[in-house]
């Protein structure tokens, strides 16, 4: 006799795991590349988490960089030695992959079979560093370059030196990091390979904050020199002008030779925080509810607001009209919007011209169709996912060493992403019913799947 409850219970399990909209990866440590001085801050090994392609997409490649700030001067690389952001050591075993990073058609339909990696951020400077000397006092290692280049042979040795179709990607200071080594990825390629970038909140703006001063300017020249970064920034740009200054995608763009795309909110969250309306430039806490809610902003707040997309589009007419450099410029208050399933492709994602940016970058990248647009002013889109900050969330308070918005980051121990409390209880229940009935729910799993 068949216990019909347990098999219901089964299903419903089967279907909770095909709801689940991302998948869990373990972490691969590049131990040889410590020998080479390839290392994250604390002089640990670098790291990545790789999902093996498979079917048509075996021999593509989607690398994916994790963001997460920078560090500008010793003490605040210091603070970031003993976390995940600068040791490995720190690092989940595991992570979420949702969104461009997701193994199912039905959430990411273009480049779900493709290998997909997510390279771990512990350097500090967009992987731009390289410094041989280590103080013996803080043992710092400022190698960021280092580790490109080791976790770049590391996979060119497990497959990626045969790639037919491959993408640089990178959220944040990754989508940076996609933008300052576009064409050093496309070197290391065959020559017959597709290989294009793709930047996800990644054009950072130099303009003036607040109180008219250029802080992110003063910033980003610090963080250079601290890990010295000059010699691997582009000599296109090194040979115009000051190293801090090439580290601002405005003033380099225009001299990348590889098709890339650029996905960026206009009202990006990140730099409404620390570039518009840094701590340093608001002392007196005006801007604090405003850059927790948009909703929250006064019309004279607006309008600052509406001054700082002016200047973002400013910056984005580099670009020309060539249909090689696309572009996705939402009107969102948002930060990173490739890695998260909600904003990347579902049925209530931020739309463009009816476009998802899942759509679009795939149209792009396959050449099928160029793209190249931008919102109307806020709040004229609907479709936005706007960024609402819990009221202890001040990343502004310490722009060097908070972290971004990433996948990476959610807890690797949830089976489920999403769940409701019920939906955590009902997961305890089909863990105990997995037990006694894993080949049935796998058999199911199977049927699904192909009718999926």
């Amino acid at each position: 006799m068949i216990d019909c409850t347990k098999w219901l219970c089964l299903l419903f399990c089967v279907l909770l795991l095909l709801k689940a909209e991302a998948s869990y990866v373990p972490i691969t440590f590049v131990q040889n590349a410590v020998t080479k001085g390839a290392v994250c801050l604390d002089g640990s090994a670098p790291a990545y988490h790789l999902d093996r392609g498979f079917g048509e997409g075996i021999n593509n490649w989607l690398v994916q960089f994790e963001g997460g700030g920078w560090c500008n001067n010793v003490t605040t690389c210091l603070g970031r030695k003993n976390g995940r952001l600068g040791s490995s050591k720190k690092m989940a075993k595991q992570i979420a992959f949702s969104g461009i990073l997701n193994n199912r058609r039905i959430f990411n339909p273009d480049f779900y079979n493709w290998n997909r990696v997510k390279v771990r951020y512990c350097d500090g400077s967009s992987f731009t560093g390289d410094k041989e000397e280590v103080n013996p006092t803080t043992q710092l290692h400022f190698r960021g370059a280092r580790v490109f280049a080791a976790v770049m042979q590391d996979l060119l040795t497990k497959g990626m030196k045969n790639a037919r179709n491959a993408i640089i990607s990178g959220c944040s200071a990754g989508g940076l990091t996609s933008i300052l080594h576009c064409d050093r990825f496309r070197a290391l390629l065959p020559a017959g390979a597709k290989a294009k970038c793709l930047s996800d909140a990644g054009y950072f703006i130099n303009t003036r904050d607040v109180s008219g001063t250029q802080h992110i300017e003063q910033f980003f020249s610090q963080i250079v020199a601290t890990h010295g970064s000059a010699k691997n920034l582009p000599p296109s740009c090194t040979s115009r002008l000051s190293p801090g200054l090439c580290f601002f995608p405005q003033y380099l763009v225009s001299q990348i030779k590889t098709p890339i795309f650029f996905v960026n909110a206009a009202y990006d969250s990140w730099q409404i925080k620390n570039i518009l309306a840094p701590g340093v430039a608001d002392p007196e806490g005006h801007w604090h509810s405003c850059k927790l809610d948009i909703n929250n902003c006064s019309p004279d707040q607006l309008e600052l607001m509406q001054g700082f997309r002016t200047q973002f589009l400013r910056a984005l007419t580099v670009l020309g009209n060539s249909p090689s450099k696309g572009m996705f410029i939402d009107s969102c208050y948002a930060h990173c919007q490739t890695e998260m399933q909600e904003t990347w492709f579902r049925t209530d994602s931020p739309l463009l011209n009816k476009t998802t940016i899942a759509k679009a970058v795939a149209d792009w990248f396959f050449e099928r169709k160029s793209f190249r647009q931008i919102d109307c002013a806020y709040p004229c889109n609907p479709s936005c996912h706007n960024r609402v900050f819990e009221p202890q969330d001040q990343p502004e308070k310490n722009v060097t060493t908070k972290g971004t918005s990433d996948a990476s980051s959610r807890n690797p121990n949830s089976w489920f992403p999403k769940l409701s409390n019920k939906g955590k209880w009902m997961e305890l229940l089909c863990i105990k019913q997995w037990i006694s009935g894993l080949l049935p729910t796998l058999f199911i799993l199977a049927i699904f799947q192909k009718l999926l």
